[in-house]
């Protein structure tokens, strides 16, 4: 009878915190929010469109980090070392300073009271919808860490570029995010870069790859260590810029740039789902919109939890 009491309590504790989440937190306390957010973006995705891909990255950085709390756009403090420097985010995220250009407008404009963390679910929804993407309801509420986590940072939970197909379904399932939400949130690398030092080895030594395809990455990428680490190539060839689903038509030919994509398309368990992921363009916004606000539904500070940042780089 107590675990059935313990576990009643549980459900309704991880319920409430879901419902503060909601799409209209900020209708009479910020009524122009999305509106002075998306014109910041798509702005910057206009100078730079590889831009979009970051800003999206970014939200995945820091939610699959001890949850949506803003905690990876933290600068290093005497009393603990940010998230930016971590393995899998240093000298790779970017995009902080179109978050500060948000954060400035929003606080002028409605002081208080929008989190970073939100302003981060926000723009990840803007980036994907300015390059051609889906769109959804992005639910907020969420508030911002006072603190960031490097030693989590560096745990593995978020899979390495190297990474097997097993480890990549284990990590996500323990964000709560399913298989099929694991090859949906993947179709984001239908935009941005890799740096050559995240693909070398596939592009050398991998026996599931086109031939032809690895040659031609070869020519910007060296095969000594060291020797343009930071030079990058397209994740998508034909529409680096452009979200559609040309990513997953790519595993299909044995085109996918990093390990951790074609370990997708490799006689597994996913291998269905590229396929229809590659002939069903609806399909993928679908399932990736909807693991998008998964995604976002991970863990999030609030109530009287955390704090609303007045600069996402420190704690108030």
């Amino acid at each position: 009878m107590l675990k059935v009491v313990l576990l009643m309590m549980i459900m309704m504790l991880a319920s409430q915190s879901e419902a503060q989440l909601n799409r209209d937190f900020y209708k009479e306390s910020c009524p122009s929010l999305f509106l002075v957010v998306r014109r910041v973006v798509k702005r910057a995705v206009a100078r730079e469109p590889r831009m979009g891909a970051s800003l999206l990255r970014l939200f995945f950085h820091d939610c699959f980090v001890n949850g949506c709390d803003g905690s990876l756009l933290l600068d290093d403090t005497p009393s603990f070392l940010g998230e930016k420097t971590s393995g899998p985010s240093n000298n790779s995220v970017r995009g902080f300073e179109v978050i500060d250009k948000i954060k400035f407008k929003v606080e002028k404009m409605c002081p208080g009271i929008v989190s970073c963390a939100d302003i981060l679910a926000i723009t990840a929804r803007d980036s994907v919808l300015l390059l051609g993407g889906p769109g959804w309801s992005v639910k907020l509420g969420r508030r911002d860490s006072t603190t960031a986590n490097f030693a989590a940072a560096n745990s593995g939970v978020i899979p390495p570029p190297i990474t097997t197909l097993s480890n990549l379904i284990n990590r996500f399932k323990a964000q709560g995010l399913s298989t099929r939400d694991m090859v949906a949130l993947s179709g984001a690398h239908t935009i941005g870069r890799a740096q050559c030092v995240t693909f070398r080895n596939r592009i050398y030594n991998a026996s599931n790859i086109d031939t032809s395809f690895a040659i031609s990455k070869r020519r910007n990428c060296p095969a000594t260590s060291g020797s343009g680490d930071n030079k990058k190539a397209n994740l998508d060839v034909r529409s680096p810029d452009r979200f559609d689903h040309g990513f997953y038509k790519q595993l299909l030919s044995k085109k996918g740039l990093l390990t951790s994509d074609q370990v997708l398309f490799n006689n597994g368990p996913t291998d269905s789902l590229v396929i229809a992921y590659s002939h069903n363009l609806n399909a993928f916004y679908r399932d990736f919109a909807r693991a998008m606000i998964k995604m976002g539904d991970i863990s999030p500070l609030t109530g009287s939890n955390g704090q609303i940042r007045q600069n996402c780089r420190r704690p108030n």
